[in-house]
């Protein structure tokens, strides 16, 4: 992830709004939640499970506390209250040459706190699905 790459993914969280996810995503792009047992695997599994995830810690008092950034990685830790239960967590991206993300995993805790994303994350991947 480029510096502008980096900068696009601050501004789409910063905006609350998952729709510049298309451009900085590659079409290989692999996401590891932290809820599922197998990888995500392109741009539009990707694409569905970030924007589901948008909608939950985003709509939340979501907040980045530190960087951790090499030439082709970020570690952003975040913390956020879902529900009364302070969650923290990290979100680490791997991008490629040409700036474009290709490895995203998500790791959250408390056990508390997953399962709680967990069951919210089914309840809005089902309503989407049935909507």
């Amino acid at each position: 992830m480029s510096t502008n790459t980096l900068e696009a993914w601050h501004q789409i969280v910063n905006k609350r709004n998952p729709s510049g996810l298309s451009e900085i995503l590659s079409d290989d792009v692999v996401f590891y939640s932290p809820v599922l047992h197998t990888p995500q695997v392109g741009k539009k599994m990707t694409q569905h499970y970030l924007s589901a995830a948008f909608y939950l810690f985003l709509n939340a008092p979501f907040r980045y506390v530190r960087e951790v950034v090499d030439s082709h990685n970020a570690i952003l830790e975040f913390e956020v209250e879902i529900d009364g239960i302070s969650i923290n967590g990290v979100d680490m991206i791997k991008w490629n040459e040409t700036g474009k993300i290709v490895e995203f995993k998500v790791m959250i805790r408390p056990l508390k706190g997953v399962h709680l994303i967990q069951q919210k994350m089914a309840e809005m991947l089902k309503q989407a699905e049935n909507a």
